[in-house]
């Protein structure tokens, strides 16, 4: 039977980001870690060996693949630190317009640090983020 890498755990999310090497990598993680929390309500949780989540929720796809998520997240990477947002749409496309110097993938968004994004643009986009799954999987 199929086992996600990525699903919730108990390991310390302080634990996690002490260990991240780059100072101000750990600093930028601190600060996000704030600001998720503040956003979105939820106590951070680790998913996986390396995504701080912030709330969850559950998905089943036509295919009858289901499993666990969390509604948005990060994780300070060596390269880059990756912000785990809503798919690709009109609306996230608009708020990314003013968010700052960044790359993109279809659901991850990626800084190189804090200094060169405007997080008033981020914390739109983590509550477009929570709004968008609660509304697409209400069942959590």
């Amino acid at each position: 039977m199929y086992e996600p890498k990525m699903k919730e755990n108990d390991y310390s999310v302080k634990e996690f980001i002490e260990s991240v090497e780059s100072e101000k990598k750990k600093a930028d993680a601190y600060q996000l870690l704030e600001l998720f929390e503040e956003v979105t309500g939820y106590d951070a949780k680790m998913w996986g060996p390396s995504i701080i989540g912030f709330g969850s929720y559950h998905y089943k796809y036509a295919s009858g693949h289901e499993g666990d998520a969390p509604l948005v997240g990060f994780s300070p990477r060596k390269a880059k630190i990756s912000l785990y947002l809503a798919y690709e749409s009109e609306k996230r496309e608009k708020m990314l317009e003013r968010f700052g110097k960044h790359s993109k993938s279809k659901a991850c968004v990626y800084v190189n640090k804090l200094a060169d994004i405007d997080t008033r643009v981020l914390k739109e986009l983590i509550e477009h983020t929570v709004e968008t799954y609660q509304n697409l999987y209400p069942n959590k």
